[in-house]
């Protein structure tokens, strides 16, 4: 086109700008709705998470208190059964001593005050009813010692009866009932009593009557010794093996306590792996509910000519997406946070775009209508991404080429080329230029486009044109800004 651009800045009348603002009020509202429907999705699946999460937790607690009764279980049993299998050996050793006691006791019948024997008697019964179950049975070797030692103690208890034979018979059953065992356990005290029996049994002819009395208390006192040396060797096994099996079950305990310390471990470790998939669970659902607004987003701002909004969308997903694959759950929270706040920042961008965009269109209508009053005929036009080209020609040829576009302050702009006007120069004159017929034919223009009471043309001016004053304002305008 010939000549320098001919351009005029438009204000917007009153009444597009309410409507504008209208417009503008409506698309808020409807980004509202939408970030309120993704915080809802949001919400709907950090819920259901949550619920998953509760539910696996709960599973996961149910089992532990399993397994932790069971153990308890298995321990007391395990005890319940060491002590009822303490308790019968106890008793069976008890019970043998009080049938060696009643032995004695019947023995001892002659020769002892009736009173007496009552006693021991009685004691007896109680020994054995405690034995029996009824009242403690619980070890009553000393008792039961006790009694042995009252029994034998009584006057004329170790002749009762007068028969040697069957006193020598009964030393010697007393000697077996101890056990082949018992000369490990006492070899001095087993040694002691064999050969006291030995000698008693060589007193035992006719004649050694004395004699025999005489060894009665010592091999008595013997055996008696012999036995409780014997019990007192059992007990100290008995407690030793408890000795053993407390030290069993504390190595038990350590071990049962070491193996829950090593199950916390575990499940601190599959709770910390539980977060993290939680987090990383909470940004792929977050992502999932941005992804399509921000794709419609990055499109939307590429139609109206933005790229570098776009451009920034677009890297703000492909970041997300890149730390949520990697996957980094606490850095892919963050980058889709960042995301939703581009997202935001773009939808209100956006707003103010298609505003733009709905002005130039209405803009670059109002002045095709215009033209053609004034006789041009509309060769075609097109959108040039933040701007409208429209192209014209008169009836004498000239050409027109209009460029509908925005200020850098917001202000709509409409930019001539001229081609085939006489008035118009390829050169302007560097003193001024003037193309007065041109001038006034788009003032024409611009009277009818200001008529239509939506945008009013302002003065137009190009290069090298010379300074006039400058006109009041027109009526039913308004100042309009940009607003970023």
């Amino acid at each position: 086109m010939s000549g320098s651009p001919k351009y005029s800045t438009v204000q917007v009348a009153s009444v597009y700008a309410r409507r504008e603002q209208e417009l503008r009020r409506r698309r808020e509202a409807e980004r509202r709705r939408q970030q309120e429907q993704r915080a809802r999705e949001r919400a709907e699946l950090a819920a259901r998470r949550a619920q998953e999460a509760a539910a696996r937790r709960e599973r996961a607690r149910a089992e532990a208190e399993r397994a932790r009764q069971e153990a308890a279980q298995r321990r007391a049993a395990d005890q319940e059964a060491h002590t009822r299998r303490m308790d019968q050996e106890q008793a069976a050793a008890d019970a043998r001593g009080l049938a060696e006691v009643r032995r004695l006791l019947e023995r001892a019948r002659q020769g002892c005050p009736g009173s007496e024997l009552g006693e021991l008697e009685a004691q007896l019964a109680s020994l054995q009813q405690r034995v029996g179950g009824g009242g403690g049975g619980g070890r009553l070797g000393v008792a039961i010692e006790e009694l042995r030692g009252r029994i034998v103690s009584l006057p004329g208890s170790s002749t009762a009866g007068g028969d040697r034979a069957a006193v020598l018979a009964g030393f010697e059953e007393r000697l077996a009932a101890l056990g082949s065992g018992a000369a490990a356990h006492d070899a001095e005290g087993r040694q002691r009593c064999t050969e006291l029996l030995d000698r008693l049994r060589a007193e035992s002819g006719p004649g050694a009557e004395t004699r025999f009395a005489a060894l009665l208390g010592t091999v008595e006192h013997s055996l008696a010794r012999h036995a409780a040396t014997l019990a007192e060797q059992r007990r100290a096994e008995s407690e030793a093996a408890e000795a053993r099996r407390r030290a069993q079950e504390q190595a038990e305990e350590a071990r049962r306590l070491a193996a829950e310390q090593a199950a916390a471990r575990v499940a601190a470790e599959e709770a910390e792996r539980e977060r993290l998939a939680a987090l990383l669970a909470e940004a792929s659902d977050r992502l999932g509910v941005v992804r399509p607004a921000v794709t419609d987003a990055a499109a939307e701002a590429r139609d109206l000519a933005d790229p570098e909004l776009a451009d920034r969308l677009d890297r703000a997903l492909h970041s997300a997406e890149a730390v949520l694959a990697a996957p980094a759950p606490e850095a892919a929270l963050d980058a889709v946070a960042a995301l939703e706040a581009v997202l935001a920042e773009a939808e209100t961008r956006l707003d103010e775009l298609h505003l733009a965009h709905n002005r130039r269109t209405d803009l670059a209508q109002a002045l095709q209508d215009a033209m053609l009053d004034e006789g041009f005929a509309f060769l075609g036009g097109g959108d040039h991404g933040d701007a409208l080209v429209l192209r014209f020609e008169r009836p004498t040829g000239a050409l027109y080429e209009t460029t509908v576009a925005t200020g850098d302050d917001g202000s709509p702009v409409l930019v001539y080329q001229v081609e085939g006007e006489p008035d118009v120069a390829l050169h302007p004159d560097p003193q001024g230029a003037v193309c007065d017929a041109t001038e006034d034919l788009l003032e024409r223009v611009h009277e009818v486009i200001g008529e239509q009471a939506e945008f009013v043309p302002g003065e137009l001016t190009w290069d090298g044109k010379p300074p006039r004053k400058q006109s009041r304002p027109l009526p039913n305008t308004v100042e309009w800004r940009w607003q970023q």
